[in-house]
């Protein structure tokens, strides 16, 4: 067992510790434990549910208190700033606070128990039209696409106090970045985080006005020859300022030097199905972002895969189920058959599928509730499979029991917001369907049968046509 404290500098009280350190390299499946003063210990590895705006999607808060193990939260500064600095002071700045509270827990009215990890973009971040600068970087607000300085994002972090900050890192988002890009990103990213260390827990900040946020240095996703440098100076001059580390793809587990190789490691990816999640623990990720967990719950679909995956199964098995689907119209049996999260306690297939047809917005909260449940309990047999050395054997497993991909999505989800699609371009389609019209429909259809209908001027051919007379040859 190895504990790692994150140095006397600052941050005495957060600490990771691996549990099987011993026989768990850099890119193996590992068992850990994160723990911060005040905030509910997390078993690693583990999942980071996604907020939009400081909530979990479909989730109020009494409801996720009551009916979840959610203990931790990733949010997107980019979410709470809405307005210029320049003209205003965004209102969660203003949050009143005593100096032991976090304003973004108050602010969100999370409980302080809740670890609250803070980027400066949501996942998965929205392709913005303008371009990173040298000091910013382009965020999508609710108003708009606008800048965010670095030392903007270093002012959020002091006033606002998360748990877990990530650090700034100039990313390329939908497209593969160009040769002289990559060596922009690397230089960008080593000035960034040089100077959020410097100014958050360097010498020159009195103790008393030293950041308590512990710090994930950003691993970008390029080579390791491309970054080599500033993987070196996270290994020496920086490594007593950061408290982990952030990646952005699976592949860059591997280029994590053996020197940082204790530092928890946060996996910003997007896997797009299970198996995607454990290959990423296979290689050593300790906590994770799942995207599509939130998707499967917008598509009206049910996450019905657990893990170790049953032995009993002849051919592959579906890894959701569409509630959309007719077929469910008159089930009445839970969504799993045994499972104990409320949604299966309390209600049935048929009930889903009626909120769903009725666009109830209590759909997506019960999908969302059996969701989280499921994936609680995948982690749950994850951690359970590595520590009894059987994790490579039940992933293989896994593969065999279940289909490959999530499947299609059928019916509609609910109504769609900016920050679910990238900008509108010319000759897009609409982003929702459209609501207005039907009148229109109706006006037809009533034209149809007013047609049909003779008047009292029509003569004998129009009366005959309509039924209400036969023309008869007249008798001479």
């Amino acid at each position: 067992m190895a504990s790692l404290d994150t140095g006397p500098q600052r941050h005495e009280t957060m600490n990771f510790t691996l549990l099987n350190h011993a026989t768990a390299p850099v890119m193996a499946p590992r068992l850990g434990k994160l723990a911060i003063t005040g905030r509910k210990a997390i078993s690693t590895p583990h999942y980071i549910p996604l907020s939009t705006r400081g909530a979990v999607a479909h989730i109020a808060h009494d409801i996720m208190r009551d009916q979840t193990t959610i203990s931790s939260l990733y949010v997107g500064l980019e979410d709470f700033i809405e307005t210029l600095p320049k003209k205003a002071i965004p209102p969660i700045y203003k949050t009143p606070t005593e100096p032991h509270e976090s304003a973004i827990h108050k602010f969100i009215c999370m409980p302080e128990d809740t670890l609250l990890i803070m980027g400066p973009r949501r996942i998965p971040p929205i392709i913005c039209p303008p371009t990173n600068t040298p000091n910013a970087v382009a965020i999508l607000t609710s108003v708009g696409f606008r800048h965010m300085t670095g030392e903007e994002y270093i002012g959020a972090v002091q006033k606002l106090k998360p748990d877990i900050v990530i650090g700034l890192a100039d990313l390329v988002v939908g497209q593969a970045p160009g040769v002289k890009r990559r060596m922009k990103m690397v230089d960008r990213t080593h000035a960034f985080t040089m100077d959020a260390t410097e100014e958050l827990y360097g010498e020159g900040v009195a103790e008393d006005k030293r950041s308590r946020a512990a710090y994930f240095a950003p691993v970008l996703p390029l080579e390791n020859t491309q970054q080599s440098l500033y993987l070196e100076e996270l290994e020496d001059e920086l490594r007593p300022y950061i408290s982990g580390l952030a990646l952005y793809e699976a592949a860059s587990l591997s280029i994590v030097p053996e020197s940082l190789g204790e530092l928890p490691r946060l996996l910003l990816s997007a896997p797009v199905t299970p198996q995607d999640v454990l290959r990423e623990v296979s290689l050593g990720a300790d906590l994770l972002t799942i995207p599509f967990m939130g998707e499967t719950s917008d598509a009206g679909m049910a996450l019905t895969f657990t893990f170790p995956a049953p032995s009993s199964t002849a051919e592959p098995q579906p890894l959701a189920m569409d509630l959309w689907s007719s077929t469910f119209s008159t089930d009445t049996q839970p969504l799993i058959e045994g499972c104990q999260c409320y949604t299966c306690q309390e209600h049935h297939r048929a009930y889903i599928n009626h909120l769903l047809s009725a666009k109830e917005m209590l759909a997506w909260t019960l999908l969302q509730l059996h969701n989280h449940h499921v994936m609680d309990l995948f982690f749950l047999g994850i951690r359970e499979s590595i520590q009894q050395s059987t994790f490579e054997a039940d992933f293989q497993a896994f593969e065999r029991a279940y289909e490959s991909k999530l499947p299609e999505k059928t019916g509609e989800g609910p109504r769609l917001r900016g920050y679910h699609l990238p900008p509108s371009g010319p000759y897009q389609p609409k982003r929702n369907p459209r609501k207005y019209g039907r009148l229109d429909d109706a006006a037809e259809k009533y034209a149809e049968s007013t047609s049909s209908v003779a008047t009292p001027d029509a003569g004998a051919n129009e009366l005959e046509e309509h039924g209400f007379a036969v023309k008869t040859t007249s008798m001479m």
